[in-house]
């Protein structure tokens, strides 16, 4: 974990959701076990050192209830659906597997990475489409969203990749309002610490990662902070 580190800021205009979580508020007013779903590449699943997102965000979830609230009973299990390497194109294919069948309260999609970084294999425009098609799916079946979009690192910032980077998250933007699911804007929460809070990009990266494209411990923990506080304010009305 980088040392000397800036203070960073949540911007409540980034970080918070723009609909409230019904379904999750419903789900944890309830006696079951509450289920989100994590689906996405490979900041979902994990890489080298770095704990991922889902398991902090379960973590985090637990300990709120637990410790603010004062709820123990509630279970709460984040279910990680991660697999490097895939995009919202081949996400689709598992949505029978790992999605429909467990349920769940909440599902987070995080997309849209690859398809800037392997350029070469996939048309950002093609993947808009494919994610448009999956928030259908997932709206029809009556599922919760909350859609991720790409890390802010140095791999998304160069040559080529930094004009694909802007019109991808700009198309995951428009499709999730679109299908009025929430945006967890990852991008501009990255990108604002990096602009306005002065942390520089060597900070926000797995420098063991040659291709400077994921996040390190500490950038995924904050980001995973901001989730878990966007999630929370979206169903504080229950808590």
């Amino acid at each position: 974990m980088p040392d000397n580190l800036p203070t960073i800021e949540f911007p409540a205009a980034i970080v918070d959701l723009k609909y409230p979580l019904m379904r999750l508020r419903q789900a944890l007013g309830g006696k079951g076990p509450v289920r989100v779903v994590a689906m996405g590449s490979s900041s979902t699943a994990g890489r080298g050192d770095v704990v991922p997102y889902p398991y902090r965000l379960e973590m985090y979830l637990r300990q709120y209830f637990k410790d603010v609230v004062q709820r123990p009973h509630i279970r709460i299990d984040v279910l990680n659906r991660g697999k490097g390497g895939e995009e919202a194109t081949e996400e689709l294919g598992r949505f029978e597997t790992d999605i429909f069948r467990d349920d769940p309260a909440l599902v987070i999609w995080q997309v849209g990475t690859n398809a800037v970084f392997h350029n070469d294999k996939y048309d950002v425009d093609v993947v808009a489409g494919d994610i448009r098609k999956g928030l259908a799916q997932l709206r029809a079946r009556g599922f919760e969203v909350l859609v991720i979009d790409p890390q802010y690192v140095p791999k998304m910032l160069w040559d080529d990749r930094a004009e694909l980077s802007d019109r991808m998250v700009r198309l995951i933007r428009d499709v999730a309002n679109e299908a009025e699911v929430n945006l967890f804007q990852r991008w501009a929460l990255m990108r604002h610490w990096h602009v306005q809070n002065g942390i520089s990009l060597e900070q926000l990266i797995d420098t063991s990662d040659p291709d400077k494209l994921h996040q390190n411990d500490w950038s995924t923990q904050q980001v995973s902070l901001a989730l878990k506080n966007a999630i929370i304010k979206s169903v504080e009305p229950m808590a």
